[in-house]
């Protein structure tokens, strides 16, 4: 029997699967990890607790397994994007990783699109050869526009406020691209989660030189660009002895997280589209031609099945909204959940499927770490509004998870309005194991959300890629026909759906009518 192993590099975990030559998982581990936040609207992680999370739970999943380390032929990785990883010349980390939902670079993103010759000359004595790239450039050529939460802009900031430690960069890499370094001592990274640093070609898969003239980032900081199931290298000996592998297992270059889930709940063909609900949340869709986006308002990125590109929008604190409010206002809830040996998200299916359509008029706005899509909008905040006397916890729960499906159903409306017919939609994540949560999709999307039999998203699709990888599928495709099953569909009540139109369009306008006022708050 062949297998293959699929981590899973996440925010607030990394989560390792064994799978079989069928498709069968034979073991799986995790090992959580904290995020630092030093200042309101940073966040960072230490890439040494991603990377010895990544080797013990692949050896963890090899013992568990009871299987013989040469028949393990691949490992993939699936992993967060935009994370700015940095190391010096003897390959030791500088600094913690800025990481993806950090918003302390709205300043770059500004002087990405308009930056005087003089504040270049500050920064280096070599000044580029451009004086201003617009907005539209940077959609023509990295699919979006300048973003706070993606890397070029973390790279301007560590320059500025940092440049002692920047001096001594000598490689610049992703999160899971730096976890697979130290499994096989090689740079790279591939396509999908290159899209997200804000300096490839998007359209044409590769570097692009305009971008780092623009940036002035030395093209020797950054790996070659591969393809998600291509391979980049074999484990290093120390690595497979401490894994209990062998030096002939290969090492693929993997995707982004959300490329990864692509494949494994089955997203690899056009019109086909998945919604994950996790610490962020999206709504995905594969493309099979290159479609710019008018003004940035989804993301646009390769995805993991090469020579093909997706679409990706949602808002930055989905799940995240739900572990604050769990964290700082439901210890009641908790210990209630601790009483009954059951976990705490039943708990909040149990309080919220009865309220009513809307959560009696209390709207939430789900922008605790700023926005990126469909508004592109660091400054912007979170709140409730429309609060009253009868309102409690359970309301503001049900409202929470309201609240995130308003926005992506604004992203669905933005792929419509482009001629991309969603035809099948299907639910991974924490969050969509909500019988309550999806029944709020499926009459916010207007169609009907599909579960899966066996849902690891990024990690299944990760060791997929490892298994095109190695050989063992023909193909991505292949792999997804023979292993991925629907298990159950959460239909869309057009009753419902008309009521909840009602509520959208109102939390629609609260942007334009509550976004001045959030900036100056956002500026004292």
């Amino acid at each position: 029997m062949k297998y293959v192993i699929g981590v899973d590099l996440g925010t607030s975990a990394t989560k390792t699967i064994l799978v079989d030559q069928n498709g069968k998982i034979v073991a799986e581990a995790s090992v959580k990890y904290p995020m630092y936040q030093p200042e309101n609207g940073w966040a960072e992680q230490d890439p040494s607790d991603w990377s010895e999370a990544a080797i013990s739970t692949i050896k963890s999943v090899v013992e568990k397994g009871q299987v013989n380390g040469k028949d393990v032929r691949g490992i993939g990785i699936s992993g967060q994007m935009h994370g700015l990883v940095m190391l010096n010349e003897e390959n030791q980390v500088i600094r913690r990783s800025i990481i993806w939902c950090d918003q302390r670079a709205t300043k770059q993103v500004a002087e990405m699109l308009e930056l005087p010759m003089e504040k270049w000359m500050k920064i280096t004595a070599n000044p580029p050869m451009l004086r201003i790239m617009p907005k539209e450039r940077w959609i023509q050529i990295t699919a979006n526009p300048p973003l706070t939460g993606w890397t070029a802009a973390k790279i301007l900031w560590i320059r500025e406020n940092e440049p002692e430690l920047f001096a001594k960069c000598r490689h610049i890499m992703l999160p899971k691209d730096y976890v697979r370094f130290i499994l096989t001592g090689k740079y790279a990274t591939d396509a999908s989660d290159a899209s997200g640093m804000q300096m490839l070609d998007v359209k044409n898969r590769c570097w692009s030189q305009e971008i780092l003239d623009f940036l002035k980032v030395d093209r020797e900081l950054l790996g070659d660009v591969y393809e998600s199931p291509e391979v980049v290298g074999n484990l290093l000996p120390k690595i497979a002895e401490k894994c209990g592998l062998s030096t002939e297992t290969v090492v693929v270059a993997g995707g982004s997280d959300n490329a990864c889930a692509a494949i494994g709940t089955g997203i690899v063909r056009e019109g086909q589209a998945f919604t994950t609900i996790g610490t962020s949340s999206i709504v995905y869709t594969h493309l099979k031609k290159y479609q710019e986006i008018p003004e940035g308002a989804l993301h646009l990125c390769c995805c993991a099945v090469p020579g093909c590109w997706h679409t990706m929008g949602g808002p930055q604190s989905a799940g995240l909204s739900i572990e604050w409010m769990k964290n700082n206002f439901c210890q009641d809830l908790i210990q209630k959940a601790e009483e009954e040996n059951v976990s705490f998200y039943d708990k909040i299916n149990e309080l919220t499927k009865d309220i009513r359509i809307g959560s009696d008029r209390l709207i939430y706005l789900p922008f605790l770490m700023g926005e990126r899509t469909p508004h592109i909008d660091p400054k912007y905040r979170g709140a409730f509004i429309g609060l009253n006397i009868i309102h409690g916890q359970a309301h503001m729960l049900r409202a929470i998870m309201e609240g995130v499906v308003y926005s992506l159903a604004d992203c669905n409306e933005i792929l419509k309005k482009l001629g991309t017919e969603v035809v099948s939609m299907r639910a991974c994540g924490g969050g969509s194991r909500s019988p309550v949560w999806r029944k709020i999709m499926a009459d916010l999307y207007k169609c009907d959300v599909h579960t899966l039999k066996q849902e690891e998203g990024p990690a299944y699709g990760a060791a997929i890629l490892a298994g095109v990888g190695a050989g063992i599928y023909s193909s991505i495709q292949e792999a997804c026909d023979a292993f991925i099953e629907e298990d159950g569909i959460t239909e869309c009540d057009l009753k419902e759906a008309e009521e909840y139109e009602k509520f959208h369009k109102i939390y629609d306008r609260f942007y334009e009518d509550i976004k001045e006022n959030l900036h100056a708050l956002y500026e004292l």
